[in-house]
């Protein structure tokens, strides 16, 4: 390792509930290797660019906080969204960051993320080698999509499955309470733009006591509006409680998503991305005139990542154990990688830190199996659920303080 001994670690892309451990865990292994300087970029790579940073030292004074910060939903450093361009189009933005890195004598480079971040891994690292600097880096895993690549699963997505199962049971509750006599219909939106783990995880809801949702859809399927009318009209006929889950980026058979039948908004962000929102408003309007029902649609929205006081305890510590697993590959010579979550078995569950080559994985997107998918691609099968029912076990009690949760907040 460099005789530099200093390393950055920052926070990038969506938040999720367990985002925080992560950089719990590389707090705790740089200090375990005996790193002199950790810093923490406040915003991502967008924040360093403006030498944004914090040493870490100064906000986790205790044992108690590096807890507590577990604990923490949300980007305790901040977040971003930004894009590296091509390094050929802009080989000084490049020179700027590294300038800065050596500026901090930083020796290794930690960014937590979900695909987009990691290709700011493979840029950097990529970067590096052409030009000779000598800087590590390595990915962090954290999406509540579950989509990237090799990896058996990623980091906050079990705490938001683990909500977003919560949820619709209270829901389906709420719902049955109130459809005596009438007819009751309620549409669940849950987050997915191209893959639909997260709305497949609403099948978690099917417990003893609970039926779980009547039909869920994901975006990885063609949506018919026509065969979903049908098949609600069938379901109102035998029973007056419908509740349906869909993921937000369901798509029509000529690539529109559902959503933008209503008009929505034209929001695009940095890696092209458009804003999707509105799905299950107009697909529970679609059906209250179409099926002359009372109907509902509800958005879990930003929910779904920040509801720690529900998150995974597995969650929280294959979190912590990828930030620190990050470190430990670093200091042994490891850049240009990400750390993967091995499965090794599901009953008892057990897995293990993996490494793998950050081009593998960058810009590839992991969908849900089509065979996880029921043949008329309304619900998920038994498979989907086994894998996913140990991702969601276990759960570390906030501190409350007057009745509330306590967050740490950095301090500047």
């Amino acid at each position: 390792m460099s005789t530099r001994r200093n390393i950055i670690v920052g926070q990038s892309g969506g938040p999720t509930a367990v985002i925080n451990s992560s950089v719990a865990g590389v707090y705790t292994a740089a200090k375990e290797l005996g790193f002199n300087k950790i810093y923490g970029m406040l915003y991502g790579i967008q924040g360093l660019l403006d030498e944004q940073y914090v040493d870490l030292s100064t906000q986790l004074n205790t044992d108690l906080d590096v807890e507590l910060l577990k604990r923490t939903p949300s980007a305790f450093l901040g977040s971003c969204r930004f894009k590296l361009p091509e390094i050929s189009a802009d080989p000084d933005l490049y020179e700027k960051i590294f300038k800065i890195l050596d500026k901090l004598e930083i020796d290794v480079f930690c960014y937590i993320g979900g695909n987009d971040s990691m290709d700011t891994i493979k840029q950097l690292s990529d970067y590096a080698a052409l030009k000779g600097y000598t800087q590590k880096f390595m990915g962090v895993p954290k999406t509540i999509d579950n989509d990237l690549a090799i990896t058996d699963h990623t980091p906050g997505f079990g705490s938001a499955a683990k909500y977003i199962a919560t949820a619709v049971k209270e829901v389906i509750r709420d719902s049955l309470g109130l459809s005596y006599n009438k007819e009751n219909i309620t549409v669940l939106e849950i987050m997915g733009r191209n893959a639909g783990w997260l709305t497949g995880a609403a099948a978690l809801a099917k417990t003893e006591e609970c039926c779980g949702p009547d039909l869920i859809y994901l975006p990885e399927i063609t949506f018919d509006m026509d065969k979903f009318v049908e098949k609600v009209r069938d379901l109102v006929k035998k029973q007056k409680n419908v509740v349906v889950a869909v993921s937000e980026g369901i798509k029509l058979a000529d690539g529109r998503y559902v959503c933008e039948l209503s008009g929505g908004g034209d929001y695009v962000d940095a890696f092209g991305h458009k804003q999707l929102q509105g799905t299950a408003a107009y697909l529970a309007g679609f059906l209250s005139e179409k099926l002359g029902c009372k109907t509902r649609g509800i958005e879990f929205s930003t929910l779904q990542r920040c509801a720690s006081h529900i998150s995974s305890l597995t969650d929280i510590n294959e979190a912590f154990m990828v930030g620190s697993a990050a470190v430990k590959a670093a200091a042994e010579g490891n850049t240009g990688k990400m750390i993967t979550i091995e499965r090794v078995s599901d009953d008892p569950y057990r897995s293990r830190p993996g490494i793998y080559d950050i081009h593998d994985i960058a810009n590839n997107e992991r969908v849900v199996p089509r065979e996880w998918v029921n043949k008329d691609g309304d619900y998920v099968t038994e498979d989907f659920v086994k894998y996913a029912i140990p991702l969601i076990q276990g759960e570390l009690e906030p501190y409350m303080v007057n009745g509330l949760p306590r967050h740490l907040v950095v301090k500047k």
